[in-house]
C-alpha cells in the first residue's frame, strides 16, 4: 500500500518548502539560522497543516544533527528523560546539540515541561517544541523564557495551488492518471490554508479513477466530501478569536460583519447558549444605558433560543445581534461597576451610614439605626438630597454619563436632583 498523498509530498529540503516566508524565505530568521549551521530552541505556533513538524526535520536533515521525536500524547517524563540521556551520550565535543523535537508540546503536563528546562539551557538538546494552542497559555513560564516563539501562519491561495500543482505533475501515484482541475475553489475552501488536508481533499477525489480522465469542479469535491469544510476548534484558539471578533463588531457598530462571525460560529457547530450569553452580556456592556431595550432583547432572544434551539435560534439571534449593532454605544454602567469594584478592595467594608440601617428592635434604634432618614416618596419629584455612601466616600463618583440620546435624560435628571455633584 502507498503512503498517504500527503505523506509522500512531504517537503525534504528548504527549496522543497512551501509558505512561511516570513521564516524561512531569504534573509529571514530561520533561515540565517540554518545557513549558519547553528540554531537555538524555539516553538513553533500555528494551526495544523502548516508546516511546522516538517520544518522540524528540515531543520535537522540541513543541520546534520541527531533528531529525537516525542509526542506529548503518548510520552511522559521517564521519556523525556531517556531521550535526554540518549542525546548527552551521542554528543560530540564541538558537535552541534541534538534537537529534540516535541510535537503538541502545549499536551505536556507542568512536571513534564520541567523536566525540559535543564537540558535546554545546557544545550544538551536543542528543543524545537510545535503547538496549535496559545503558549502563552499553555507552556511553562521557564520553557518560555529559554526558547524563541516563531508563529506559522495558513497556507495563502498561490501556496496551495502551488502544492497542488506539484502534486499533480510529481507525485509517483497521481502522474498516472489523467486528471484536469477546472474549478479550484472548493479545494481551497475546504483545506482552510492546510496542507496535510488539501492534499488529503485531492487524493480522495483523485482516487479509485485509473484509466479515466479525472476532471475537478467544486461540485464534485462537495459531493465527495458531503461535510463542513469550516475549521472551527470550540475549545481552542479559533474559538476565541472568532467570539472576539463578534464582540467587537458589535461593539463597533457593523451589522454585517457581527452577521459573519456569527454565521461562522453557527456552520462550525458552536453552542447556541454560548452565543446567546455573549449577546446579552454585549447588551449590557456596550449598548447599555444609550439603549437599555437592548437588553431586553438579547434576553428575549436568549429565551427564544432556550425553547426552539437549531437551526431557527438563528433568527431570534440574528435580529438581537443587528439591534445591537445598530443601536448607540455607552458602557458608563460597565466602567461604573469596575470603578466601585476597585474601590471597595482599596478602602475595605466601610461602615454602613447610621441613618441607611434598619432598625427592626428598640436596641437598634437607641443606637441610632434609621435616624435621620428621609423617605424620598414624602418628598416632591420622589427625591431628596441625602448621603447613601459611607462617610469616607460620600463624594465618590463611579458612574459617568456618556451622552447618547436616551442616557442624556438621565444625566439631566441626576443634574435636576444633585446639582453640581454630577457636574462632569
Amino acid at each position: 500500500m502507498p503512503k498517504p498523498l500527503a505523506e509522500r509530498m512531504r517537503p525534504l529540503t528548504l527549496d522543497e518548502y512551501v509558505g512561511q516566508k516570513h521564516l524561512v524565505g531569504e534573509g529571514a530568521v530561520l533561515r540565517k539560522m540554518i545557513d549558519s549551521g547553528h540554531i537555538s530552541s524555539f516553538i513553533l505556533w500555528g494551526p495544523p497543516g502548516v508546516g511546522k513538524t516538517t520544518l522540524a526535520g528540515i531543520i535537522a536533515h540541513e543541520l546534520q544533527v541527531p533528531f529525537y521525536t516525542l509526542s506529548a500524547v503518548t510520552s511522559g517524563v521517564k521519556d523525556v528523560r531517556d531521550v535526554i540521556e540518549k542525546a548527552e551520550k551521542n554528543r560530540f565535543f564541538d558537535a552541534a546539540s541534538p534537537i529534540l523535537f516535541i510535537d503538541e508540546i502545549h499536551r505536556f503536563s507542568k512536571s513534564q515541561q520541567d523536566s525540559l528546562l535543564g537540558a535546554v539551557e545546557k544545550g544538551v538538546v536543542t528543543l524545537i517544541g510545535a503547538t496549535t494552542e496559545n503558549p502563552s497559555f499553555e507552556v511553562i513560564r521557564p520553557l518560555l523564557s529559554r526558547c524563541q516563539l516563531y508563529v506559522l501562519h495558513p497556507l495563502e491561495k498561490e501556496d496551495l495551488l502551488q502544492l497542488v500543482d506539484r502534486a499533480l505533475t510529481t507525485d509517483v501515484e497521481l502522474r498516472k492518471k489523467k486528471i484536469t482541475i477546472q474549478e479550484n475553489g472548493a479545494l481551497l475552501r475546504y483545506s482552510g490554508g492546510d496542507a496535510r488536508k488539501l492534499l488529503n481533499v485531492l487524493e480522495l477525489v483523485t482516487d479509485g479513477a485509473d484509466g479515466e480522465e479525472i476532471v475537478i469542479t467544486d461540485a464534485k469535491v462537495e459531493n465527495r466530501l458531503q461535510q463542513n469544510p469550516l475549521a472551527y476548534d470550540k475549545d481552542g484558539e479559533m474559538h476565541y478569536d472568532i467570539i472576539s471578533a463578534f464582540i467587537k463588531s458589535i461593539r463597533g457598530s457593523d451589522p454585517d460583519a457581527a452577521l459573519y462571525w456569527m454565521a461562522r460560529m453557527i456552520e462550525g457547530g458552536e453552542d447556541p447558549k454560548f452565543i446567546a450569553r455573549r449577546v446579552v452580556i454585549s447588551a449590557a456592556e456596550d449598548v447599555g444605558l444609550a439603549n437599555p431595550n437592548a437588553l431586553l432583547l438579547a434576553n428575549a432572544a436568549f429565551d427564544t433560543v432556550m425553547k426552539i434551539g437549531w437551526p431557527e435560534g438563528r433568527i431570534p439571534l440574528a435580529e438581537a445581534v443587528v439591534y445591537l449593532a445598530t443601536s448607540p454605544k455607552s458602557n458608563s454602567a460597565y466602567l461604573g461597576i469596575d470603578a466601585a469594584l476597585a474601590k471597595v478592595r482599596e478602602t475595605g467594608n466601610l461602615p454602613v451610614p447610621l441613618h441607611l440601617r434598619n432598625a427592626p428592635t428598640s436596641l437598634m434604634k437607641d443606637l441610632g439605626y434609621s435616624d435621620g432618614y428621609k423617605y424620598p416618596h414624602d418628598w416632591p419629584g420622589h427625591f431628596t438630597p441625602q448621603q447613601y455612601l459611607p462617610d469616607d466616600l460620600q463624594d465618590a463618583r463611579f458612574w459617568h454619563a456618556q451622552h447618547s440620546p436616551a442616557e442624556e435624560r438621565l444625566y439631566q435628571w441626576m443634574r435636576t436632583c444633585w446639582q453640581s455633584r454630577f457636574d462632569d
